[in-house]
């Protein structure tokens, strides 16, 4: 049907996900899909059956708009325990539909038209679409191309009288490095005795490998009192389309949060919210989350080692990255499209996290599969 409406689009340079675009070409030729950071084995039963039984016991109706009490209590207690900040349930925790709902809310809660939004490339594709949607002004800070670590010398000198919120991704999606201790104190310093509002992606929070900690702004009191924390229970618990995550902020921020949440979904899915508390009371349903995708990045890694392509370093989440460069000048796009049609493997081109579409001859991999499709993907891989 032709339109007798112009549609004046806010994001006339945004078309379909990347995401989107791999999936249907993936299904088009038949490719294992390495791309999409959804896995492809089911949750643990008993979530699925606490879905099931919460539903028989008659909650299909709205939650609460700031979420299930007895969830939001389990989620303070928990990140009290783990990172050691107190976050009132009533007025500090609120349970969202998603992180992407989160990272929406919070933006364009808290941004306002003229304002500046430091955030860092490569990432995250919707950071740059939401606060272009306020009015406000993304600006990125690339990540080193060596080893994608932030220079924190340039976010001094890119942080102005307008700059009002910064986001940070840790773990990182697509690169997988997570911050350590120099980062945290140089994210104190540069935003200290400022306005600006720290907006922390943590949904990959349980994902860090090798022993290392994840470090949360809520670790911080300094930070934790000028942040706002979104994560998701869909990453934990192997259940993305659940479409279930939560918000921690100082009240004077969720205040702000809640009104705009409240009319974007109002809340959250009930019985899921009802199944989640159950989970939260065994802390090694997601303490042993680390372990389990550290067993599937050995995994991939090992059935690539003979293949041409040099993997970087993967500190966290299910991701890595893979570089191609040294045997290969194909674009990024033109050599993931490539491994679909010819090898019937599906990655994610790194330039798809640029908005300047950088080609650094990387590609992303997802190693949040069961065992036989890493095997058999890297098998493939390692014809190219």
């Amino acid at each position: 049907m032709q339109s007798a409406i112009p549609a004046r689009s806010k994001l006339p340079d945004v078309g379909t996900t990347i995401f989107t675009v791999i999936g249907q070409l993936a299904a088009e030729h038949d490719a294992l899909n390495l791309s999409q950071g959804a896995p492809n084995f089911q949750p643990d039963p008993k979530l699925v059956d606490d879905v099931d039984r919460a539903m028989r016991a008659g909650h299909n109706q709205y939650a609460p708009m700031a979420g299930v009490g007895t969830l939001r209590d389990a989620l303070a207690q928990k990140v009290e325990r783990l990172y050691g900040e107190r976050y009132d349930p009533e007025r500090e925790v609120t349970v969202i539909a998603s992180a992407s709902e989160g990272l929406y809310a919070t933006i364009s809660a808290l941004v306002h038209p003229g304002d500046e939004v430091i955030y860092f490339e490569p990432s995250f594709d919707s950071y740059a679409p939401i606060v272009r949607l306020q009015g406000a002004t993304p600006v990125a800070i690339k990540l080193s191309p060596v080893d994608f670590r932030v220079d924190w010398d340039e976010v001094a000198a890119k942080i102005t009288p307008r700059t009002r919120m910064m986001i940070i991704n840790t773990p990182h999606n697509p690169t997988a490095t997570v911050f350590g201790d120099a980062d945290i104190e140089r994210l104190k310093a540069v935003t200290r005795d400022t306005g600006i509002v720290i907006l922390s992606d943590e949904v990959y929070e349980h994902v860090v490998f090798d022993g290392a900690p994840h470090h949360s702004v809520a670790r911080y009191r300094e930070l934790a009192e000028r942040s706002v924390i979104v994560s998701s229970f869909g990453k934990t618990f192997h259940v993305t389309g659940w479409r279930v995550g939560y918000c921690l902020a100082p009240a004077v921020l969720m205040d702000e949060i809640r009104k705009v949440h409240q009319f974007m979904v109002f809340s959250a899915d009930t019985p899921m919210q009802q199944a989640f508390v159950d989970m939260l009371a065994e802390p090694q349903t997601y303490l042993g989350l680390a372990a389990f995708y550290q067993r599937k990045r050995d995994l991939l890694a090992q059935a690539l080692s003979g293949s041409r392509f040099e993997l970087l370093p993967s500190e966290g989440t299910f991701f890595m990255l893979a570089r191609y460069k040294h045997f290969s000048d194909e674009r990024d796009s033109d050599f993931v499209l490539r491994l679909i049609r010819d090898f019937q493997v599906a990655t994610i081109p790194l330039s798809a996290f640029y908005t300047d579409a950088t080609d650094s001859g990387l590609i992303r991999l997802s190693f949040a599969k069961d065992d036989d499709t890493l095997i058999e993907g890297a098998r493939r891989l390692c014809s190219v």
